[in-house]
């Protein structure tokens, strides 16, 4: 076999050294345009895991790096003067000039040719003369432009700049250190890389890098000002750099790794910010399921789609996890005005794995001194700290989260309303929220949509309310109000999820005559009287629901529902009062409001279901949900329960986890109103993290309860808890305690003699 390796990066070199170690007949080449010496960082960090994959792939590579490794487990964080210390976190780096001579000996020692100052054949050229071509040119790869058409790059350039500069001097800790200056905050990330040198990266963004006029400077003008920035910091030692300047950090995805036998690796392939120091990592862990791929598969062709299905799972996690951490540093200057413990856990947990229940474990005082500052009384999780929205005092932060289940008639909840709902209360959550509950029947999604327009209706819910507050005391139960619009007459979700009805149909409505998509009927624009009528069913509704005995009401402006597609430009084409501008398409949503508000209790919180951003291109903005926010709250909003998504259907949703508490975030940061976040939460672990972080003041979930409706027990249960912030049900009680399995472990019985 002959490989031909374009790049002399960490990866491309350990790719070939591995390749040649496991068959020195291979020959192999590899081409780099710079110096041997030339580098364009100073230190990089590997994980444990990654060590243990180098260990096992090549104990010779892994002996000279373990000789120079720099090790330490603590994280600083320094904000406002105030510096808060996690340990346990377990970190190993060494500088990057060092591994690539690690590398370059190692490659030299198995015989691979190197090839430095020269730059490589087009890899279409290569492909004709050789076996395999390994694409390791890096996040400017000429081999991914050359043939885009088939590898499909798409680069998303992110809004900070940062320089990459190093310090004679080693920190004692990974350190993240915050400036608030004239011009906005500017972050310093640090850690040592050997005994006597350290890496630091500024980084700002855009608009405060060219207001503090570093748009204007030459490197050393940078450098100098840097230092001075953080002279804190760096206890007034210079920063030097190496070539560097300032650039904006690129996210590289493709739509495919391979090309016949031409395959990328590393950055050339993807990119993972450097806020959770990965670019390396991820360089030599390709590299290592590459070479296994290769040595495991019968022809090349077979070995690339394999390294590719096993690497992008990985791959595609990082960078969702790098893009949670990016975007947290974008908005660093949100979370400034937080303690400063909080602000440091906020920091730790950004990326989503580092998590509550993981620092509990690696620095249990820090925790325990987040949880303390957060007010949790001792031993409480953050997840049953009591919160008080408007009137209503929760004795824990858990929401059961409204889930339509289309199994009512004429509007009537029936037995299966009551057992759901009732189960839901007795498993422990703080708050309980019905399905969308339709003010009219034309305002229905399906036929069998709960409603509450008539004595019926309001009969049975007061049935499920009486059994929430006499059967799970301390308990409450809330109803989301809603009207379906150009969504409704519609089959039950499992018949056909929003395909219109073969027969029964009912007249549609919206602001627009739009389609929700093709084949859907068409609603009718609404007019002042239907306007004003739909208005009074919601008011009609709200006063029902009070004397059904509810505790909390939620209008649902989410979701394209009829008052969602009012707020977004997609789905509102009016040009009359209601439309256009923002103010305009947020007047009947608002009036709606009011006359809830107006009927609804002033004691009993009133919030509002809003969809933070439409997935779609053209559509609702986190800008414009902060604004839709701060809107409702000026009309006497006591919460906003922050969904997305679900407006149109050629929405592209960002799934993964925790995919939409972001939205909740930035609207509570930014505005103060208490949030509940939803969307993709799964584990009381995500809970207690997102809620001691700040990023929300409930969390509300769905498919966990549909799974265990329980869910908020067992999560006490298994944190050993027991305080005021649940309640079992007395005769639920025995049941406290998860019940013991068969033994799978040692030890194992002794059947041979020594």
């Amino acid at each position: 076999m002959r490989v031909a390796v374009i790049g002399g990066g960490p990866g491309g070199l350990y790719a070939a050294a591995l390749l040649k170690r496991l068959d020195p007949a291979r020959e192999i080449t590899v081409w780099e345009r710079n110096a041997p010496d030339d580098t364009f960082g100073f230190g990089v960090v590997l994980s444990d895991e990654t060590l243990g994959g180098i260990e096992h792939a090549d104990p010779v590579v892994y002996a000279a790096m373990q000789r120079e490794f720099v090790r330490w487990d603590d994280i600083d964080i320094v904000h406002r003067g105030h510096r808060s210390t996690s340990g346990g976190h377990g970190f190993a780096a060494l500088g990057r000039k060092r591994l690539l001579q690690i590398l370059h000996g190692r490659c030299r020692d198995l015989g691979v040719e190197l090839r430095f100052r020269t730059q490589a054949p087009p890899a279409a050229e290569l492909a004709a003369s050789y076996d395999l071509v390994i694409a390791a040119d890096g996040v400017n790869s000429l081999t991914r432009e050359a043939h885009a058409d088939v590898f499909g790059p798409r680069i998303e350039e992110h809004r900070c700049r940062y320089i990459w500069l190093a310090a004679d001097f080693a920190f004692d800790a990974f350190r993240f250190e915050i400036a608030e200056t004239e011009h906005g905050v500017m972050q310093l990330h640090g850690y040592p890389y050997n005994d006597g040198e350290s890496t630091v990266i500024v980084e700002m963004r855009e608009e405060v890098w060219k207001a503090a006029g570093f748009d204007g400077l030459g490197e050393r003008e940078s450098v100098e000002r840097c230092a001075k920035l953080f002279a804190d910091a760096l206890d007034g030692r210079p920063l030097r750099s190496n070539n560097s300047s300032w650039i904006r950090f690129r996210t590289v995805v493709n739509d495919r790794w391979s090309h016949g036998h031409t395959v990328l690796l590393g950055d050339a392939a993807h990119t993972a910010h450097f806020s959770i120091g990965s670019g390396t990592k991820l360089a030599v862990e390709d590299a290592l399921a590459l070479v296994a791929c290769i040595e495991e598969q019968p022809t090349i062709e077979q070995a690339l789609r394999a390294y590719e299905e096993e690497r992008r799972p990985v791959v595609t996690s990082t960078q969702r996890a790098a893009r949670a951490s990016l975007e947290w540093f974008e908005e660093l200057g949100r979370y400034a005005d937080q303690q400063p413990r909080q602000f440091a856990f906020n920091l730790l947990t950004r990326s989503r794995r580092v998590t509550h229940d993981n620092l509990r474990l690696r620095d249990p005082e820090f925790t325990a001194e987040v949880e303390r500052e957060f007010g949790c009384p001792p031993g409480t999780p953050p997840m049953f700290t009591p919160l008080r929205i408007g009137g209503l005092e929760l004795r824990n932060r858990v929401v059961v989260s409204p889930m339509d289940m289309y199994s009512a008639v004429d509007g009537v909840p029936g037995d299966f309303h009551l057992v759901h709902l009732g189960a839901r209360a007795l498993g422990g959550a703080g708050l309980v929220m019905t399905e969308m509950v339709c003010v009219s029947p034309e305002g229905r999604i399906t036929p069998g949509c709960a409603g509450l327009w008539n004595p019926q209706q309001s009969d049975a819910w007061s049935r499920i309310t009486a059994f929430v507050h006499q059967q799970a005391p301390g308990t409450a139960i809330g109803l989301q109000l809603g009207h379906s619009g150009r969504k409704g007459s519609t089959k039950l979700m499992w018949e056909g999820i929003d395909e219109p009805l073969d027969e029964g149909n009912w007249p549609l409505a919206a602001p627009s005559p739009l389609p929700y998509k093709q084949g859907s009927r068409t609603p009718r624009e609404l007019t002042r009287d239907g306007l004003t009528e739909i208005r009074e069913q919601f008011a009609a509704a709200a006063w029902r629901a009070e004397r059904c005995g509810f505790d909390l009401l939620e209008l649902h402006c989410a979701h394209g529902y009829l008052l969602s597609s009012f707020l977004s430009p997609l789905t509102n084409l009016r040009t009359d009062e209601y439309g256009g501008s923002l103010e305009n398409r947020l007047r009947y949503p608002l009036e709606v409001f009011d006359a809830v508000r107006a009927i609804w209790p002033e004691e009993k919180p009133l919030t509002v279901r809003i969809s933070a951003t439409d997935w779609a291109e053209g559509g609702t903005s986190g800008d414009d949900a902060v604004r839709i926010a701060r809107a409702f709250a000026a009309h006497g909003a006591d919460a906003v329960d922050v969904s997305t998504g679900q407006v149109v259907a050629e929405e592209q949703p960002a799934y993964g986890r925790s995919y939409q508490t972001p939205y909740a975030d930035r609207i509570r940061q930014e505005t103060g109103i208490p949030v509940i976040a939803v969307g993709a939460i799964s584990s009381w672990d995500d809970v207690n993290s997102l809620i001691l972080a700040g990023r929300t003041d409930l969390c509300a979930l769905a498919r966990p309860h549909l799974y265990d409706p329980h869910w908020t027990l067992h999560a006490a249960a298994e944190q050993g808890y027991s305080g005021p912030g649940i309640a079992w049900p007395l005769p639920y009680r025995a049941g406290s305690r998860r019940p013991q399995t068969g033994r799978t472990d040692g030890p194992k019985p002794r059947l041979t003699l020594e």
